[in-house]
C-alpha cells in the first residue's frame, strides 16, 4: 500500500469501517430488531440524520449538548447539530408530526449516531442505535411492556447471562427536596452518591447521613438492596418513587433469573433527564453496555402541554460483541453460462452465489480465487477444501 493510500485509509479515532461480513451481520441484526419491535405495535419512523441544533438539544437531549457536533446550514444561517441519540427526536415528532395520534403512541427507530468523544467503555464515536418509545402513558405497566420488550429482543439475539441495573435518579433530588437541603448541600449528597464517596457521605450531618449510608448500602443484587431500600425512613415522595421501584421488580421477576436484576439508587450519570425509573442491560463479558432507557418528559407543545414516555436504545456496537460468532455466508461459485433458474434455486435455499465472468475461466481455481465455499457443477454442489 502507498503513502497514499495508507493516507486516505486512515480514520479519526472512534470511527472504523464495517466490512463484508461484519456490515452484512449488522445489517441483519438491525432487521431482526425492527421485526421485533414491529411486531409488538411499534411503528417505524426515520428522523434525519441532521436538525437545527434547539431541536436536538430540547428535552431529553440536553444531556448530550457537549457531545454534539455542529455545523453552519448555508441556506438559513442557522446552526445545526448532528444528533448524538435518536431518543431526542421522536420526542420532537411525538409533540409535533404526530400530535393528534391516539395514546400512548409507540414509535421505533434504527439509525446512526455521532458523538464528539466516545467513553471508556464505549471508544466508537458513531454507532447504531435502535429502539423504541411509548409515549403518553405514565402507568406502571409501561415499564414492564418496556422492559419485557427489551430483554425478549435482546435474548432472541442470541445474547446470554443478561443482566438489568435499575437506579432512580430522581430519588436523591426528593430526599434532599423532603429535607429542605439547599442547592450546594443537594449537589454535595449527589456527587458523593453517584461517586460512592464512603467518606464524603459519613461527614454528612443530620437526617440525610443516615439516608445517604443507608443507600450506598442498598445498592447491589435486587433481593438484598430492594428491602434495605424499603426500609429507609424516606421523605413522602421519595418513599413513594421506592414502592413503584418495589412492584417493578416483583413484575419482572419471572423474566430474569435469579441475581440478574441489581439496584444501584445514588446513580444518575447519564439519566439527568428521567423523571422516574432507569434501566441499563449489560450481558456478561461483553465491554459497554447493551443498551439503556427509562422515563421522561416529552416537551411542552404549543398549548404548553407535556406527556411523560418511556422507552429504551439499544447499542449495535456493545451488541455485536454479545452475540455468537457468525456463521460465514454458504458462499457458490457458478460458473458462466450456469442456467438463471439454477442459481435462482441455489438463492433460494440460502446459499449465496458468485457467478463467473467468462467460459475461459479454470473454474475450480477461480472459485477458490474467490474464497467460494462450495462449487455449483453439472447440476451437483462440490464442497471445496
Amino acid at each position: 500500500m502507498s503513502k497514499e493510500s495508507r493516507d486516505t485509509a486512515l480514520l479519526p479515532v472512534g470511527l472504523h469501517d464495517a466490512l463484508l461480513t461484519d456490515a452484512e451481520n449488522q445489517a441483519c441484526v438491525v432487521e431482526k430488531l425492527r421485526a421485533c419491535f414491529s411486531m409488538n405495535g411499534y411503528g417505524f419512523i426515520i428522523p434525519p440524520l441532521v436538525e437545527f441544533e434547539e431541536s436536538l438539544l430540547s428535552g431529553p437531549g440536553k444531556a448530550q449538548a457537549r457531545a454534539m457536533f455542529r455545523v453552519m446550514d448555508p441556506m438559513t444561517q442557522r446552526m445545526m447539530g448532528v444528533r448524538t441519540d435518536m431518543t431526542c427526536q421522536i420526542a420532537r415528532i411525538a409533540r409535533t408530526r404526530l400530535a393528534n395520534a391516539p395514546r400512548p403512541l409507540r414509535l421505533s427507530y434504527a439509525g446512526d449516531v455521532l458523538r464528539i468523544q466516545g467513553t471508556q467503555l464505549r471508544p466508537e464515536r458513531q454507532f447504531t442505535q435502535a429502539g423504541v418509545e411509548l409515549i403518553g402513558s405514565d402507568e406502571g405497566e409501561a415499564y414492564v411492556e418496556i422492559i419485557q420488550l427489551a430483554a425478549n429482543t435482546i435474548s432472541s439475539l442470541g445474547v446470554q447471562d443478561l443482566s438489568i441495573d435499575l437506579t432512580i435518579p430522581q430519588l436523591v433530588p426528593l430526599i434532599c427536596e423532603g429535607l429542605s437541603l439547599n442547592h450546594d448541600e443537594a449537589a454535595e449528597v449527589r456527587e458523593a452518591l453517584n461517586a460512592k464517596d464512603f467518606a464524603a457521605l459519613d461527614a454528612l450531618k443530620g437526617d440525610i447521613h443516615d439516608i445517604a449510608m443507608g443507600l450506598l448500602n442498598a445498592s447491589g443484587g435486587a433481593d438484598k438492596a430492594l428491602p434495605s431500600l424499603l426500609a429507609l425512613n424516606l421523605p413522602e415522595k421519595a418513599a413513594a418513587l421506592v414502592d413503584d421501584l418495589a412492584k417493578l421488580v416483583s413484575s419482572l421477576d419471572d423474566l430474569l433469573p435469579a441475581g440478574a436484576i441489581t439496584i444501584d439508587p445514588g446513580e444518575y450519570q447519564g439519566f439527568e433527564y428521567q423523571t422516574g425509573i432507569g434501566f441499563t442491560f449489560f450481558a456478561r463479558g461483553v465491554r459497554g453496555e447493551l443498551g439503556r432507557g427509562g422515563r421522561y418528559m416529552v416537551n411542552a407543545d404549543v398549548e404548553g402541554n407535556s406527556e411523560p414516555a418511556t422507552g429504551f436504545s439499544l447499542y449495535l456496537d456493545s451488541l455485536m460483541r454479545a452475540l455468537p460468532q457468525a456463521e460465514d455466508a454458504k458462499s457458490v461459485y457458478v460458473p458462466f453460462g450456469t442456467d438463471p433458474s439454477e442459481i435462482n434455486k441455489l438463492q433460494d435455499d440460502g446459499y449465496q452465489t458468485v457467478r463467473g465472468l467468462n467460459f475461459d475461466q479454470d473454474v475450480p481455481v477461480e472459485a477458490r480465487r474467490m474464497q467460494c465455499a462450495y462449487l455449483w457443477i453439472d447440476g451437483k454442489l462440490t464442497k471445496l477444501d
